[in-house]
């Protein structure tokens, strides 16, 4: 109760200052730590701005990734030193919001719409705030694909062809919580089966896992691989800053707010609290603009300096309609969501590219033909791929996805307790159901 007064007593006081106008800007100080895992594109750009219009301030910026970010809030809250968390995930925020290391925070900031999209760009609650809005899709090096010769993809579906293997990097989703997102909107537009069939059809092209989600723009703006599948910004501001790159948001995709929230007990509450401010600000809003960011603001007004062809959600009404996505569903498999990309993809990537060639090899030699033994094999091959070890509804299961507590950020990263048994468990059909597939497809194509 203490802690809830003094932020409650200490908003009152910021709401006073701002009331007194610009001078009242000086009266802040001390140093404003931030977790975030926002690049220093970013970060240096909005904590110079910051400490220009307020001198007394200090920003330190901790950078961690999304799920690493979490965990160390939740390591550290009995002796809290952080005043806010930074991210673009919202199902990261309901994670913490859930174990109570949010507090709620009333903007002063006005013209904000309430929904960007179908989605909301504030908690309802009231513990976190939009200051973006980010959706999903696929970047691409137009000399690497031009050299290459292959197509332009523009739907996840394409990057399944088999043209695309090898030319193909992604994070995982345990270790970006933007790759999260971008793994559970396809799930959530295509369904549970079908959304894991096509991620796995993708990554049986993959050139690599990469280990953050940084180097999935990084390789294709260096033509490392020719294809990334990343958040719109690293796409967009790899364009503006002169990359031969392009970016498009397939159909199934989604649009979602960038956030950012004040912890409980955070050291320094009135510099945050100045710190979401600004964020909202004309000032902040348009600084979103910066080629070397390049988001999407909350404010519609500041479209109207944003560069040509600079997507707009406010006026385009098919960006992100196609997914109507859900934060509690997301919530409630998150771990589960983590565990089965590595299980299944991360950590198997070259079994599972393995028989995903194989299939490609088969299905080519087998156009224009017919031979049904052959295409029943296949069949039986891709089933196999496809072959899910837990269903939506157990995925789902609160006390099921509680026991996946450690996220494999390596291959060597040990996990303990239920959580290897049943990784274990896991792997070992994954294992064999790529082997077999492999096998399979190699006698259709035998026979052909």
């Amino acid at each position: 109760m203490k802690n809830r007064s003094f932020i409650h007593s200490t908003g009152l006081v910021l709401a006073a200052a701002l009331a007194m106008g610009s001078h009242a800007s000086f009266a802040l100080e001390g140093k404003l730590t931030i977790v975030t895992s926002y690049p220093p594109t970013t970060t240096t750009t909005f904590e110079k701005a910051f400490e220009k219009k307020y001198p007394g301030v200090t920003v330190e910026m901790l950078k961690k990734k999304t799920t690493a970010g979490i965990k160390f809030l939740q390591e550290t809250a009995s002796n809290n030193q952080v005043d806010m968390f930074w991210a673009s995930a919202p199902d990261a925020f309901e994670v913490l919001k859930g174990d109570d290391l949010l507090v709620k925070y009333q903007t002063k900031v006005t013209g904000i719409p309430e929904k960007v999209g179908s989605f909301p760009i504030n908690d309802p609650d009231g513990y976190y705030k939009g200051f973006a809005a980010s959706g999903y899709g696929i970047m691409w090096n137009t000399r690497y694909l031009k050299a290459k010769k292959l197509p332009v993809p523009r739907e996840w579906s394409d990057l399944k062809d088999p043209i695309f293997f090898g030319h193909v990097g992604m994070s995982a989703p345990s270790r970006s919580g933007t790759t999260h997102l971008t793994v559970e909107t396809v799930l959530q537009g295509l369904g549970w089966d079908k959304g894991w069939a096509e991620w796995k059809a993708i990554a049986g092209n993959f050139d690599t896992v990469t280990e953050r989600s940084f180097g999935v723009p990084d390789g294709v703006n260096s033509g490392q691989f020719g294809v990334g599948i990343v958040i719109d910004f690293f796409g967009l501001s790899s364009q503006a800053s002169g990359f031969p790159v392009d970016f498009v948001y397939p159909t199934v995709t989604t649009l979602v707010p960038a956030n950012i929230a004040i912890v409980r007990n955070a050291p320094n509450p009135e510099a945050a609290a100045a710190f979401i401010e600004y964020l909202l600000s004309n000032e902040g809003q348009e600084l979103l603009l910066d080629p070397q960011i390049r988001r999407l603001p909350v404010n519609p007004e500041t479209y109207a300096k944003a560069p040509e062809g600079f997507p707009n959600p406010f006026e385009d009404s098919t960006l992100g309609a196609e997914v109507k996505f859900d934060l509690a569903l997301s919530k409630g498999r998150y771990n589960i969501v983590n565990s089965l990309f590595d299980v299944m993809i991360t950590y198997r990537l070259e079994e599972l590219q393995t028989a995903v060639r194989a299939i490609q090899e088969a299905r080519m030699a087998l156009a224009g033909k017919s031979n049904p033994q052959a295409e029943k094999l296949i069949a039986e091959a891709e089933a196999l791929v496809n072959k899910m070890p837990v269903d939506e509804a157990k995925a789902g299961d609160p006390a099921f996805n509680a026991i996946f507590k450690k996220k494999r950020k390596k291959a060597t990263t040990k996990v303990t307790g239920r959580q290897a048994e049943v990784e274990a468990e896991w792997d070992d059909m994954v294992k064999a159901n790529y082997a077999r597939a492999a096998e399979l497809a190699g006698k259709a194509k035998s026979m052909l």
